[in-house]
């Protein structure tokens, strides 16, 4: 499956919280940037860029009452999905005895 893109139609895609039109309509001055720590070149010579882990496209089943209560948690339902696996594997590791379900 690599190199294939994936599209929505804009009928399909999530509504978001962000007010887009409000943020079409401000000016550069109405932004307020006192939260905003000034970066200088010290910040930028010690960066590093760091890649996100690829991650694998697989299909599996889940209980229907499983996925209805990952989507009633709010957007991101499969991201969750990972959070609540690497939690359990991480609990799994850390331990010196290995179970199986």
């Amino acid at each position: 499956m690599k190199g294939n893109i994936t599209q929505t139609t804009s009928g399909s895609r999530s509504k978001g919280k962000t007010d887009f039109d409000r943020l079409r309509r401000m000016r550069d001055a109405d932004i307020d940037y006192s939260a905003i720590p000034k970066l200088g070149k010290s910040f930028w010579k010690a960066a590093k860029l760091t890649m996100p882990e690829p991650k694998d496209r697989l299909t599996i089943r889940i209980d229907h009452d499983v996925v209805e209560w990952l989507k009633k948690q709010g957007s991101g339902y499969q991201t969750r999905i990972n959070a609540i696996l690497r939690s359990y594997m991480k609990a799994q590791s850390d331990g010196s005895t290995h179970r199986r379900m």
